[in-house]
């Protein structure tokens, strides 16, 4: 028998065990717009129950949320985001940055004011040391103290690449290639400067079927394309689109929220530089007026649906 694959250990693979599923990041977004009740996430979701049912029990058990009875008869329970929840505020800010930004799906607008400074403003990833905002090409990275191989184990879902009709979701196609797990982690690979259809294919142990799918859905969305590899022209690369490449921010704050709940206890598998500062990254979400660290209690959001 062969031995099983082994992987790099990753704390977006990791987090993405949690968060990476369509209908789960949903029902987180549902949340932030102040849902707290079953009722409440179904119609902002859409979901049907037992899928919307089976989402909050592990989230719940996950410990992002937490039930919370509000009436005893008869019972009734909402959902309450745990400060480990919260934490994943700077995610679904960057995916919500990266929607406005590139998706053409969805049916709502959101304007964010923060509430510290009085303005509107756009959230912007910035370095922790000097404050600039930062993109995929600013950042290096080596070799974390918690630096190893693990096994792929990964629980099994059903793909999920269209948001329900009725839901009113504010990050249909972020949701959807985060919620892709497979397609994050091939994002996660030609990041880190891994280009060949074998190479990602090693880094990730994804089936070579799969990886022949995502990777032709991700060209479809306009994330990555094929251009030739100028070491060996008989064969290809698949390189970042300007679109692909502004989604860094997103797995960007997803790694910092695994190294936080998921890392091995030497540390986190990989450290992150700032290449204009030279020193560790540390990456925050700012507010674009200010400059000032973005937290979810200062925030106010306005929602309206888009027009035809």
């Amino acid at each position: 028998m062969n031995a099983p694959a082994r992987i790099r250990t990753c704390s977006i693979w990791r987090s993405l065990e949690v968060v990476g599923d369509t209908p789960t990041l949903l029902v987180i977004e549902a949340s932030w717009l102040g849902e707290r009740r079953f009722d409440g996430f179904r119609q902002r979701t859409g979901l049907l129950k037992a899928l919307l049912s089976d989402r909050l029990k592990k989230l719940v058990a996950a410990g992002l949320f937490e039930k919370r009875k509000y009436c005893d008869a008869p019972p009734r329970f909402e959902y309450v985001m745990t400060p480990k929840g919260r934490d994943v505020y700077w995610t679904s800010l960057m995916m919500l940055r990266w929607e406005t930004d590139w998706a053409k799906s969805g049916n709502i607008n959101v304007e964010l004011t923060h509430k510290t400074c009085g303005h509107r403003f756009r959230p912007e990833p910035a370095c922790g040391s000097c404050g600039e905002t930062i993109t995929a090409f600013d950042v290096d990275w080596r070799e974390g103290p918690g630096v190893g191989l693990m096994a792929p184990i990964y629980s099994r879902r059903r793909q999920q690449r269209h948001s329900p009709e009725t839901a009113t979701s504010l990050m249909n196609e972020a949701a959807q290639l985060m919620g892709d797990r497979w397609a994050s982690l091939i994002m996660r690979s030609i990041f880190t400067n891994l280009n060949r259809f074998d190479e990602i294919r090693q880094d990730t142990a994804i089936a070579t079927n799969i990886l022949s799918e995502r990777l032709k859905w991700l060209e479809s969305i306009g994330v990555i394309q094929q251009k030739p590899d100028p070491h060996h022209p008989s064969t290809t690369q698949y390189r970042l689109t300007r679109k692909g490449a502004e989604y860094y921010p997103v797995l960007l704050m997803l790694m910092i929220w695994g190294d936080r709940y998921y890392a091995s206890p030497e540390g986190a598998p990989v450290v992150l530089y700032h290449k204009n500062c030279g020193k560790p990254l540390d990456p925050k979400v700012v507010c674009s007026h200010c400059r000032d660290p973005i937290h979810a209690p200062d925030v106010e959001f306005e929602i309206a649906r888009k027009t035809a």
